[in-house]
């Protein structure tokens, strides 16, 4: 593999889950405005408070994790963790997430959350969806999570 392979890996997982992060940042906020995950005596004039608090708990993960994969970061790699280990254990978390998403899509009954052009969609499809972004972005981040490095062999 050329030496750019493991940068290219890198940077390929930073790109899938960074779009792993989006779809579930606006499809979390998208439920918590439905009220979905909302404690039940809040009214809703008050939901505002939790979708704007959901929403910027959000964009944390999904700005600062594809900094921390897209390139090596001598603070990060010193003082916390190696890039290589920071991708096995996001790894291993998307991989609980892509098992548990699939739990809902695979349930024979479900709830349903109004779609924003009218009707309802259910529980099961969304999870679905959210299952083919994860195991995707999972794949890519774990192949350069365990791929050997650059003039290395297995």
């Amino acid at each position: 593999m050329s030496p750019a392979g493991d940068v290219d890996r890198f940077r390929t997982a930073a790109r899938a889950y960074f779009a792993y992060a989006v779809v579930y940042w606006i499809g979390g906020v998208y439920l918590v405005a439905s009220g979905v995950g909302i404690p039940g005596g809040v009214p809703p004039g008050r939901r505002i408070g939790y979708v704007a608090f959901w929403a910027v708990v959000g964009l944390v993960p999904t700005v600062v994790v594809p900094y921390l994969l897209r390139r090596p970061r001598a603070w990060f790699e010193r003082w916390i963790l190696g890039r290589r280990d920071f991708a096995r254990i996001l790894a291993l978390f998307m991989a609980w997430r892509a098992y548990e998403v699939l739990r809902v899509a695979l349930r024979s009954a479900t709830a349903t959350v109004p779609a924003p052009w009218g009707g309802d969609i259910p529980f099961r499809a969304g999870a679905a969806v959210f299952f083919v972004v994860t195991a995707v972005a999972l794949l890519l981040v774990a192949r350069a999570a365990w791929a050997a490095p650059d003039g290395e062999h297995p």
